[in-house]
């Protein structure tokens, strides 16, 4: 299967304050800081097979698959933030659509005892690295119930999609994110 891949991030983001090369905040990071996962849950949940049975026939050539990533923050309070990872996948062949998977899964983490500066990459960073097994299994088994191949997604560079984020947030200050 072709796949294509697209990543972002929306909603609220982390801005970088300072860091060494671009990979890892420059803050020093606590002995006693934590991160906590208080909840993790289905926000948001689409599988759509609009053209069934005719979806499932077999093909001489095998679908385009397009994924779309993108993490989302929501301060809940000092300590606490709602990260939303959404993921889309789209499969299409001869002009139809075969299916089309929509998931908002979410989880609530604490972070204690980490710099200002360096809460932006945890949330944005962290947290759905965290969450995005999970989400995957989702998306994978709502295919294979939907009568396909299970959709295992690749794995995904949360720390490259966060820096794409950030250096296209530098490229065009009136796009830049918002502080977590």
């Amino acid at each position: 299967m072709a796949r294509k891949t697209t990543k972002g991030t929306s909603k609220k983001q982390a801005e970088p304050k300072a860091t060494n090369g671009g990979e890892q905040p420059a803050a020093k990071v606590e002995a006693n800081a934590t991160l906590n996962v208080l909840a993790q849950y289905i926000k948001d949940f689409s599988f759509e097979n609009p053209n069934s049975p005719n979806s499932l026939r077999p093909r001489e050539k095998p679908p385009e698959i397009k994924i779309n990533v993108n993490v989302g923050v929501n301060p809940l309070s000092e300590t606490d933030y709602e990260v939303e990872l959404r993921l889309e996948a789209k499969a299409d062949a001869e002009q139809e659509t075969m299916f089309n998977a929509e998931l908002v899964y979410s989880g609530v983490f604490r972070l204690q005892g980490i710099p200002k500066e360096a809460v932006g990459p945890a949330v944005l960073i962290e947290c759905p690295r965290i969450l995005f097994p999970f989400a995957r299994q989702i998306i994978s088994d709502a295919t294979r119930n939907g009568g396909f191949p299970p959709l295992m997604i690749d794995p995904i560079d949360f720390a490259q999609l966060y820096q794409a984020r950030m250096a296209e947030a530098a490229a065009n200050p009136a796009a830049n994110p918002t502080s977590v």
